[in-house]
């Protein structure tokens, strides 16, 4: 099965490379190239056949669903694994909307109610809750974007250090939860709960708002699906969601993935389950057939870029 481990174009400008994208910098624009890197604890642990193409698929999907709403940054989708966007001034916060309260990270909503904590900034979560209970409306718990780890912030927080004006936080805000709102009534159509994900935004040469990156994808996004989700939950049982997290906590148990200087390689049998499930949850979310690429995907990316060449 064809693998893209990276890039190395040497006319598409200045690469940056990514835990996942490969991003290529010209003057009025970002060509970012999705490879098939699983990444966790800071490091690359495996490639995964067709990610790169899933999380591009299911992003263009996505912008065309809420277009309506915001502005994106797509200037042209030319190939599977590929955006052209333009170039913006990046905002320094990721604006996470939850629905649900679930998680198992130290940070997640959950592990921190399960501790006593109720006021969260910015809203207030009453006594008595249940993990992966539906919370009243969404919520946004949102948290730096350009700092070594993210940390945890507050409207307070962003507005006294200044990250932005009043103006645009108000509007980003208000933004997210439509955005959030509209994943939920379409991935509902399609038998799946989007539970919690996160947006980037940033700001065109006019000042104006423009949604970034990607959005609704499976790296960024927590899905449930929605026939077996209030059974399961009866039963006590977790909810039937895609689970990318089995691979990760396979290198957690057999080496220190955060110390060691080499890591043991991924299991052939995860890594195709894993694959298995991008797709899966692709289909699902765009209803549209599959199309796995059997040729040289770097070659055909570099063809298919070759207009942009500089």
């Amino acid at each position: 099965m064809n693998i893209l481990k990276e890039t190395n174009f040497n006319n598409l400008g200045k690469k940056y490379t990514g835990k996942v994208r490969d991003v290529y910098i010209q003057n009025d624009k970002i060509i970012m190239v999705s490879t098939d890197r699983y990444s966790a604890f800071d490091r690359n642990l495996a490639l995964i056949p067709c990610k790169g193409q899933v999380l591009t698929q299911v992003t263009d999907f996505w912008f065309n669903q809420t277009k309506d709403i915001v502005q994106n940054h797509v200037i042209e989708i030319p190939d599977p694994n590929t955006v052209v966007a333009k170039k913006c001034t990046v905002l320094p916060v990721e604006m996470v909307v939850r629905g649900y309260i679930t998680g198992v990270t130290g940070t997640s909503t959950w592990t921190l109610y399960q501790k006593g904590q109720r006021d969260f900034g910015d809203f207030v979560l009453p006594d008595g809750m249940k993990k992966n209970q539906k919370l009243d409306k969404p919520v946004i718990t949102p948290t730096t974007k350009h700092e070594a780890h993210d940390r945890p912030l507050t409207s307070k927080i962003i507005l006294e250090e200044k990250m932005m004006s009043p103006e645009i936080w108000q509007k980003i805000s208000d933004i997210s939860l439509k955005l959030f709102a509209r994943g939920q009534e379409v991935a509902l159509n399609r038998g799946l709960i989007l539970v919690d994900t996160k947006y980037e935004f940033g700001l065109d040469k006019n000042n104006e708002i423009m949604l970034i990156d990607e959005i609704h994808t499976p790296d960024s996004s927590r899905y449930w699906q929605a026939d077996s989700y209030k059974g399961r939950i009866e039963q006590g049982l977790e909810p039937e969601n895609f689970d990318k997290e089995f691979l990760r906590l396979w290198f957690k148990d057999n080496c220190d993935p955060y110390k060691d200087e080499k890591l043991p390689e991924a299991p052939v049998g995860m890594v195709t389950e894993l694959s298995r499930r991008y797709v899966k949850i692709c289909e699902q979310i765009t209803g549209i057939p599959f199309q796995m690429e059997n040729g040289d995907i770097g070659k055909r990316i570099e063809d298919n870029l070759k207009k942009y060449a500089i």
